[in-house]
Order: C-alpha cells, then sequence, then structure tokens
C-alpha cells in the first residue's frame, strides 16, 4: 500500500532539496554568539532530539544553535554556506525542544557571492521578520526566486533554533557540463524525491545524497512487507537526460537488502513542477530501464551493462523485491 509524504507539509518541504543539509555539504561560517549551542548542529540531517539531565560546561546541552540571554541591544544573527547554489522555496525554521529559550522572531537574509560573504557582500531579505512559537516547526515561503549560495539567519533577540530547513532547486550549471556525464539523480544536481511505498527506516532522502551510507540509519529502507507486491520510490532527475550508467549500492545492509530490484524511466517533460501526484500514478507503466537484477549484501552493484536505451528521460521509479533497504542510487548520463 502507498504511504505517500504527509500532506501537512508545504509543497516545497516535501518535494525541494535540503540545500541546508549539512550531510551535503552545507557549513555554518560565523554566528555572533553560540555559548550555549553550536551552529553546526543546526544543520545536522537527523531531527532534533532532547536529552533529560544532559548538561555541559555551560549548562543545557541542546541540539541546535543557542545563544546566551542577550543584556545589550540587538540581536544575533549566523551565516550558513548552503550545500549548492539554487533557488530557495521556502525554510523549516525549527525550535524542537526550545520551549523557555527559543526565539521570539526570525529574518532571514541571502547572497550570491563566489567564496564566502564579507562586509561589502550586498544581502537580500528572502523572509521577512517572522514569530516564532516554542517547540514547533515554521515553514515559511521565500519571497524570492533568485539563485544564492548563502543565508543569514536573524533571530530576535537572541535563543536556539534547533534545525533550519532551507528547502530549494540547486542550480544546474549547464555551461559547465557541457557534452560531459553527469550524475542527475544526485541531489546536489537538482535529482529529488517525490514519493514511496515505504520509507519506515533510516533516512530516505539520503538516498541521492553523496558518497557512500555511513551506517545502516543512511539511506532508504522499508518495514517488512507482510503482503503481496513490491516497494518503490519514484525520483525525478535534476535534468532531462540520457542515462549511461547505473549504481545500486546496498551498504551496510546485510540482513535486510532487497532480493532483486528494477528501474523503470519514462520522459514526462509535459507534467508541471506541481503534478507529483499523477506521475506517481504514471509511474506504474513506465518502460523498463534495467530489468529485475539480483542485489547482493552491502555491496556495490554497478548495472549499467544492463542498461535499456530509452532515450532522454526525466524521472525514475527504483523498484525493489519484495523489501529492504538500499543506501544510495547513482544515474549519470548526459544532459539532452
Amino acid at each position: 500500500m502507498s504511504k505517500p509524504m504527509p500532506a501537512e507539509l508545504p509543497g516545497f518541504a516535501r518535494n525541494a532539496v535540503n540545500l541546508a543539509s549539512a550531510g551535503l555539504g552545507a557549513k555554518g561560517l560565523f554566528a555572533t554568539d553560540e555559548f550555549f549551542a553550536p551552529l553546526e548542529r543546526m544543520l545536522a540531517d537527523q531531527p532534533a532530539v532532547f536529552i533529560e539531565d544532559k548538561y555541559d560546561d555551560n549548562g543545557k546541552w541542546m541540539d541546535g544553535w543557542e545563544s546566551r540571554r542577550k543584556r545589550v541591544l540587538g540581536h544575533d544573527f549566523a551565516v550558513v554556506r548552503l550545500a549548492a547554489a539554487g533557488r530557495i522555496d521556502g525554510f523549516d525554521v525549527d525550535t524542537s525542544h526550545f520551549t523557555g529559550n527559543y526565539p521570539p522572531a526570525a529574518r532571514i537574509e541571502a547572497c550570491n557571492v563566489a567564496g564566502d560573504p564579507d562586509d561589502a557582500t550586498v544581502w537580500t531579505e528572502v523572509l521577512a521578520t517572522s514569530p516564532l512559537g516554542p517547540s514547533a516547526h515554521h515553514y515559511l515561503a521565500s519571497q524570492s526566486s533568485e539563485i544564492f549560495t548563502h543565508v543569514r539567519l536573524h533571530i530576535y533577540p537572541d535563543g536556539g533554533v534547533a534545525r533550519l530547513r532551507v528547502y530549494g532547486q540547486p542550480f544546474l550549471d549547464r555551461s559547465k557540463v557541457g557534452n560531459g556525464e553527469i550524475e542527475l539523480s544526485a541531489s546536489l544536481n537538482g535529482g529529488r524525491i517525490i514519493g514511496f511505498s515505504d520509507a519506515h527506516y533510516g533516512a530516505y532522502h539520503r538516498l541521492l545524497a553523496p558518497g557512500r551510507g555511513l551506517n545502516m540509519g543512511d539511506g532508504w529502507e522499508t518495514s517488512r512487507r507482510r503482503v503481496p507486491g513490491n516497494e518503490w520510490i519514484v525520483i525525478a532527475l535534476g535534468a532531462r537526460g540520457v542515462l549511461s550508467r547505473a549504481i545500486v549500492d546496498t551498504a551496510y545492509y546485510k540482513g535486510n537488502f532487497p532480493d532483486s530490484c528494477s528501474i523503470q524511466a519514462a520522459d514526462m517533460s509535459e507534467f508541471g513542477t506541481d503534478a507529483d501526484d499523477a506521475l506517481i500514478t504514471a509511474s506504474m507503466f513506465w518502460p523498463d530501464l534495467i530489468a529485475p537484477q539480483k542485489l547482493k549484501a552491502d555491496h556495490v552493484h554497478d548495472l549499467s551493462a544492463h542498461l535499456i536505451d530509452l532515450g532522454p528521460v526525466t524521472h525514475v521509479r527504483l523498484n525493489i523485491f519484495p523489501d529492504g533497504g538500499i543506501s544510495r542510487l547513482k544515474l549519470s548520463g548526459r544532459l539532452a
């Protein structure tokens, strides 16, 4: 049975790439104050946690960025280098577990610079001052569709933010790619997951992350299927292209790797960006890009020799039989 992503989330939080993901390469560059908790924790991919009775030298240990109580005029802010330059669609300013120490308001600016910003950098407001509440996700739309490389989060006047998610679409500079091969499924190139049958374990968005999985929680893993059928996940490629290389990696999945997999693909260029539900339905009828292939435990499977030439495609559907875990999917080819 299909278990789509939660409908209560705004579209940008369900279907875009988190450009502020530390796992994709985002980095905290500067904070006016990080006395209670360092900026780097705010960019972690895992949901924030609260650990009862955990303290450090400065006080209560908190999972996020937290400044000290301000006793002078002004406010705190932090600068983050995004994992990739891209269009920003929206934000999640998450104050989970910050109950008496959350900022009452936040504002976000962004810039597009080579290297990192300096005192001469011109910043653009992409989120006007917005109220925040205790221990909650705050999904807020971006006010600009330009391409940015960095964001600056202002909190008023001080306090803690558990996680900052910057949802958007990485910018793919076609002039730099040329006729060379590019990993079209990669998150950093704009690949994104638009739906799946089940994602009970792990972190499904890491399926399209760089490198190999770090552990069994760093990938897409389903629960044990107890009814006929198989599990699947549908992916929009970063750009329309002709695929020439396919890697399916079951790193760390040893007693829970799928018995086999197949990949379907199609050119769905005529579908708009808001047609994900229709695309998921249509995916049942897409032709095979790779017919079913047996898989092994904890292994990098190069299935490139089994690719069927379908011409240019925009979307793929990875099927696993009957269930289990896949650490990474890497589909490469040339831009159409």
